[in-house]
C-alpha cells in the first residue's frame, strides 16, 4: 500500500527489448517502494537491470507490463509533455559522464535547467550560486569545463541536478570516472545534500565506494530483485 511519504513504487515491472527474432527480459517483476528521503542504491552486475529500472523511474522509458509509480504519476501512462514536465521540476539526474556544456561557465551550466522553469533572472543567479556553494565550487562559477578537474567538472553536474531543488536524484554510476578521493568527495557531498534537503538519491552502480555509503541495498540479477536490505552507515 502507497503510503503518504512514498515517492516511488514499482508494481509487478517488466521490461522486454526486441533482440533480433527474440525479446530480451530487461526487468522481470520488479516489487519496489522507496520512502522520501531515502538514500538508495540498485547494486548488480552490468546487464542486470540497474539503469532500465533507473530510466523508467526517471520517465525517460516506460515498462513492458506493470506499473511505476513517481510522485503519484504512473510513468506508463504519461504524455511525452507530462513526462517531460514531471523531469523537469521535480527529479534531477547524475550521469557517468558529466554532460556539462564546454562553451558555458559552471554558472551557466547549473543554470540550464531553471530556464525551464518561471524564475526571474535575480532568483536563478541565487539558486544556481547555491548550488554551487552546496558542492563546494562558488569560487569556479565563471570557470568552464576545460579549466576544471574531473571531480569539479562532476560536483558542477551535481549543482546542476539539484539546482531545482527536485523531489528525486537519480544517479546513474555517478563516480564511475573518477579516483577515490574526488569520489568519496563527491559522496559526501551528496550524503549532506540529502540530510540538509531531505532529497530522495537512487543510484545505479557496482562501485563499491558508493555501496559503502548507501542505507538501503537492493541488489539485482538477471533482471530480478535477489536482496533488499538496509544498512547502518556511520
Amino acid at each position: 500500500m502507497e503510503s503518504k511519504n512514498t515517492v516511488i513504487e514499482i508494481r509487478k515491472l517488466v521490461k522486454t527489448f526486441p533482440m533480433g527474432n527474440r525479446e530480451f527480459t530487461a526487468l522481470n517483476g520488479i516489487n519496489l517502494i522507496f520512502a522520501a528521503g531515502e538514500f538508495s542504491g540498485l547494486v548488480g552486475p552490468s546487464g542486470s537491470g540497474k539503469t532500465t529500472l533507473l530510466n523508467i523511474i526517471g520517465t525517460l522509458d516506460s515498462p513492458t507490463e506493470g506499473e511505476a509509480l513517481v510522485l503519484g504519476d504512473s510513468v506508463g501512462k504519461l504524455s511525452q509533455r507530462n513526462a517531460a514536465h514531471l523531469r523537469n521540476l521535480k527529479i534531477g539526474f547524475i550521469f557517468q559522464t558529466f554532460n556539462l556544456l564546454p562553451v558555458y561557465s559552471a554558472m551557466e551550466n547549473v543554470e540550464f535547467p531553471l530556464l525551464l522553469q518561471k524564475m526571474s533572472a535575480e532568483n536563478r543567479k541565487k539558486a544556481v550560486m547555491d548550488a554551487l556553494d552546496w558542492v563546494g565550487l562558488a569560487d569556479k562559477a565563471k570557470s568552464r569545463p576545460a579549466q576544471m578537474s574531473g571531480g569539479e567538472c562532476q560536483r558542477v553536474a551535481i549543482a546542476r541536478a539539484i539546482v531545482k531543488k527536485p523531489v528525486i536524484v537519480l544517479a546513474d554510476e555517478p563516480t564511475a570516472n573518477l579516483d577515490a578521493e574526488n569520489s568519496h568527495h563527491i559522496l559526501k557531498t551528496m550524503v549532506k545534500l540529502n540530510r540538509e534537503l531531505g532529497t530522495t538519491f537512487l543510484f545505479a552502480t557496482h562501485d563499491e565506494k558508493v555501496i559503502g555509503y548507501l542505507s538501503r541495498i537492493i541488489k539485482l540479477a538477471d533482471g530480478k530483485v535477489v536482496d533488499d536490505m538496509l544498512v547502518t552507515v556511520n
